[in-house]
């Protein structure tokens, strides 16, 4: 019985992995549609893209601390439904801005909800179990980024792009179920929250990527962009140097120290970075330049 609980609560997380990967592909066929509705030009959605990606990135290194805290089951609960929720809210949009806002929280959400169901799962597995339970983990989720761009369109063409949100409605809820009977509820004690670290990478990142995406808009000045580039870089360099000195930093930089880990880290973020763009631009160039 522990080893089929196990099991079916690496399959519940690689379900929750999976609703996360796709969250972040399934619009790219659905921008022109969406734009039409918010009378909006498609490329400026690209922000809905980059919001819940940012959200991501901020908000993952909170969830092991939280976890700890809090308790597993109730901060993977507790994601589950602001995952949820967003998805009705992106569904309600009517605006760029209140699409923008909606994706954010469903961001926030996802990294809160995948990172901790990994955690809860990797604890809870013996040595000589390891690879299985990340083999489940990860190629569920790696299926996403395939499927998610056909799948919105398709949705887009023959309901409506709002079906794309509505669908994480049924799903949210039986994995919330699955988490109530599957996930317990541990925690162990942990320090004081590294609230600067968070908040110097979080703006960083922040203010970093809102500089690349107004870089790609021709009707804002140089300086809008330039400024908030700037700003993100130099908040950057200011965590990275708190998080060499913190006792209890936010996240350690020390195994970047190990020479395969950082060429992984490095090469895999430029690789990911590339393929990352594909499931985005072609779509685009499909629809709006070959028509």
């Amino acid at each position: 019985m522990s080893v089929d609980r196990r099991s079916a609560t690496a399959l519940l997380v690689a379900a929750t992995f999976f609703m996360e990967n796709l969250g972040a592909t399934v619009i790219a066929t659905s921008l022109p549609t969406m734009a039409r509705d918010f009378g909006a030009l498609p490329a400026h959605l690209s922000v809905g893209v980059s919001a819940y990606l940012v959200a991501l990135t901020v908000f993952i290194p909170v969830s092991g601390w939280a976890a700890d805290r809090f308790g597993a089951r109730r901060v993977f609960a507790t994601a589950i439904v602001l995952f949820t929720l967003a998805s009705l809210l992106c569904a309600l949009s009517e605006s760029v801005s209140g699409f923008t806002l909606a994706r954010t929280l469903q961001g926030i959400g996802g990294a809160m909800m995948v990172p901790v169901g990994r955690l809860v799962v990797l604890r809870d597995t013996p040595k000589e179990g390891i690879v299985r339970a990340i083999a489940i983990l990860t190629w569920p989720a790696l299926v996403a980024p395939i499927l998610g761009p056909p799948l919105g369109g398709w949705i887009s063409t023959y309901w409506s792009w709002h079906w794309i949100f509505l669908l994480n409605l049924p799903l949210g809820i039986v994995a919330l179920m699955g988490t109530f009977v599957l996930v317990r509820n541990e925690g162990s004690p942990v320090g004081r929250f590294d609230a600067t670290g968070f908040l110097l990478t979080g703006l960083g990142f922040t203010l970093f990527m809102v500089g690349i995406e107004l870089a790609s808009r021709t009707d804002l000045s140089a300086w809008a962009w330039s400024l908030s580039l700037m700003a993100g870089v130099l908040l950057l360099g200011l965590s990275s140097i708190h998080l060499r000195r913190s006792e209890r930093p936010l996240f350690a930089l020390s195994p970047l120290r190990i020479a395969t880990f950082r060429v992984t880290a490095v090469g895999g973020s430029m690789f990911r970075t590339a393929i990352g763009t594909a499931p985005f631009l072609l779509p685009l160039m499909f629809q709006l330049g070959f028509g």
